[in-house]
């Protein structure tokens, strides 16, 4: 039994039947030996208003059970995609993804995790947890994204903070001492070269179990 793909079919041939539809209209075999062809699904070969040329149109529904490969995709009028397992967007650290208009990412019982208006700029989240970094020697280093930086050594203990501008505008960096009886020990915060910390270039944490919030204004670091 022969097998066949794509093929091109020469319908002017006067050993076979004329195309049926209009002019860019994908022909198939309608049973009997008969193709027809139909408006509903067209390839334009050159541009028709307002579809571009080399344009393969669909319109209904379009079900594929294997992979869909494009270098641009491009989706009109989503109301819901739904679909079992993880989607992945996106596949390099560069990669910019860009949505207008207001996101709400909920459970599958419809609970809100997530909401971001767009008309007033307001994220309301159902809870927050930033990173947590644990300090565990005599000298460390605040990296990004740090957030929260528990101090559990339990001698003297040095944090260089880095660069406000490295953080970033805004950012917020919180330091705790986990030590409930540090004997006489502290914590020292220095700030990197060229930048300072309430305008100091050092912040210590002295007494029992300490804690301190900083933010950025890009510039320097602010207790807060």
């Amino acid at each position: 039994m022969a097998q066949f793909g794509w093929a091109y079919v020469n319908c002017s041939s006067s050993s076979g039947g004329s195309a049926v539809g209009p002019t860019g209209s994908v022909q198939f075999l309608t049973g009997a030996g008969n193709t027809s062809g139909s408006a509903n699904f067209m390839w334009f070969t050159a541009s028709d208003a307002p579809y571009v040329a080399n344009t393969l149109l669909v319109k209904g529904t379009l079900h594929v059970s294997g992979a869909i490969t494009a270098s641009h995709y491009h989706i009109e009028n989503v109301t819901q995609i739904d679909v079992s397992g993880s989607t992945f967007m996106g596949n390099t650290n560069d990669d910019r993804h860009v949505r207008t208009g207001s996101l709400e990412v909920v459970q599958a019982d419809g609970t809100p995790l997530l909401h971001v208006t767009n008309s007033n700029g307001m994220v309301n989240v159902r809870g927050f947890a930033g990173r947590y970094t644990i300090v565990s020697s005599a000298t460390a280093t605040a990296s990004i994204p740090s957030y929260i930086v528990g101090v559990r050594h339990t001698s003297n203990v040095e944090i260089l903070i880095p660069s406000a501008s490295t953080y970033g505008s805004g950012a917020i960096l919180v330091v705790k001492d986990e030590v409930s009886d540090r004997g006489g020990t502290n914590i020292r915060l220095t700030a990197s070269v060229g930048y300072l910390i309430d305008n100091t270039v050092e912040y210590i944490l002295t007494g029992s179990m300490p804690a301190i919030s900083l933010y950025s204004n890009g510039a320097n670091w602010f207790v807060f």
